[in-house]
């Protein structure tokens, strides 16, 4: 008979601790009461309509271009003419969606190398950011980033970041490219 009880018991409290979950605020049905909305509920900016965001493209380095390398005018080619090297590598994104755009906030992770004639100072590294939604481009700009190199004989790390806004209404096809813009051969 004790069996019958204990189980009833544990019944009647699972669902006392079940119906807690429906009854509205957070923790309500054990007794606890919350003021505070939750924190994970992301608050609407006024005149804004909140969405689920379901789409984000990726984000992929540009083909030939993940990394830049300069060198003394005229001694392009000579590994003794590096003033310095650049390169992309790990790449992330989150994504934010309105009624009409799509923001991409796209960061890629970099590092900057003096080369045998490199000095300290900061440098400028011209960074293309391409998207394309199927053969449409709908963004494409080049933007010359400053990335200070404080000491010769140390690499730098740098984090780049760019928010890019596209149409809201991009197909599932949208990605996303970034790399070093070359320079012209001449």
């Amino acid at each position: 008979m004790s069996v019958n009880v204990s189980r009833g018991v544990v019944a009647v409290s699972l669902m006392m601790v079940l119906s807690g979950c429906n009854a509205g605020g957070l923790g309500s049905g054990l007794g606890l009461s919350s003021s505070q909305p939750a924190a994970a509920t992301p608050a609407a900016t006024p005149g804004q309509a909140a969405f689920v965001q379901g789409f984000c493209p990726q984000i992929a380095l540009r083909d030939g271009t993940s990394f830049y390398r300069s060198y003394v005018r005229g001694k392009d080619g000579d590994a003794e003419q590096v003033i310095f090297q650049a390169s992309l590598a790990d790449t992330t994104r989150s994504c934010a969606r309105t009624e009409t755009t799509l923001t991409i906030n796209a960061l890629v992770q970099g590092r900057l190398v003096a080369g045998p004639q490199g000095k300290a100072g900061t440098i400028n590294l011209p960074v293309r950011v391409t998207v394309m939604d199927g053969d449409q481009e709908v963004f494409n700009e080049v933007e010359q980033y400053p990335v200070t190199l404080a000491d010769v004989n140390l690499p730098t790390q740098f984090i780049y970041s760019k928010a890019v806004n596209v149409p809201g209404n991009v197909s599932g096809t949208t990605r996303v490219t970034i790399g070093f813009e070359q320079p012209k051969k001449k």
